[in-house]
């Protein structure tokens, strides 16, 4: 198995996952440059990390959404590969309508930076084994909340889209740190479930030295997902 990390101007969390994928997970992984008209061959697996690329200007991913590489990577889903982005990567993949909705400011209008609780709701190829679950990452964002309009709602909750929720971790109850629409905090898509979008950083709890190693679990997934095929 093979993966790429994609370096977008003003990504911060790229070296995060390359470490998690190369070193905790142990799967060979590149870095893919945002100008790079291609993936690297034999690529299973290609995350598109947090950040603020291109600066957040006009809105968050919407510059990146249109950078270069995009085109490979959308080859990539429709070719069946798996693709995980996390924090600005899932905005980049909304911006690129990969995923619906969008997502916007944070209700209260400030910036999250904690440990969170969030339930698997769906099952795929990130998330084997964990639903009903609850893991413990952080979040780091202040444009967070997701939205979409009330069909697009009803239809990721009837297809059973909505991968995380926002719960608080002692009662289980909705505790949603930035106003997220149906407390979502992550989403499956693609034609095979093959693209997670989510807002919490698995890469930055993927280790017991980090003070949770929840995160581990769905690249783990992700690695047994790709070898099953």
């Amino acid at each position: 198995m093979r993966a790429a990390v994609v370096q977008f101007p003003g990504s911060n969390a790229d070296f995060d996952a390359w470490h998690t994928l190369q070193h905790v997970v142990g799967v060979a992984t590149d870095y893919v440059f945002h100008k790079s008209a291609a993936l690297p061959a034999g690529v299973d697996l290609v995350v598109l990390p947090g950040g603020f690329s291109y600066g957040d200007y006009l809105r968050c991913g919407a510059v990146a959404s249109i950078s270069p590489v995009m085109a490979a990577v959308r080859a990539h889903v429709d070719r069946g590969g798996l693709l995980l982005g996390i924090c600005n990567g899932f905005q980049i993949l909304t911006e690129s309508n990969i995923l619906p909705g969008a997502l916007t400011r944070n209700a209260h209008l400030r910036f999250e930076c904690r440990d969170v609780t969030v339930r698997c709701e769906a099952d795929g190829p990130f998330t084997q084994q964990l639903r009903g679950r609850s893991l413990r990452l952080p979040i780091a964002h202040a444009e967070g909340r997701y939205h979409a309009d009330d069909a697009t709602l009803e239809r990721l909750e009837r297809e059973r889209l909505v991968a995380f929720r926002y719960v608080d971790g002692a009662t289980d109850a909705p505790a949603n740190p930035n106003g997220s629409l149906h407390d979502i905090a992550g989403l499956y898509g693609g034609p095979k479930r093959n693209v997670l979008g989510l807002m919490p950083h698995p890469e930055r709890a993927s280790e017991p030295l980090l003070g949770s190693a929840d995160g581990r679990l769905l690249f783990q997934s992700a690695v047994r997902a790709a070898l099953a095929r």
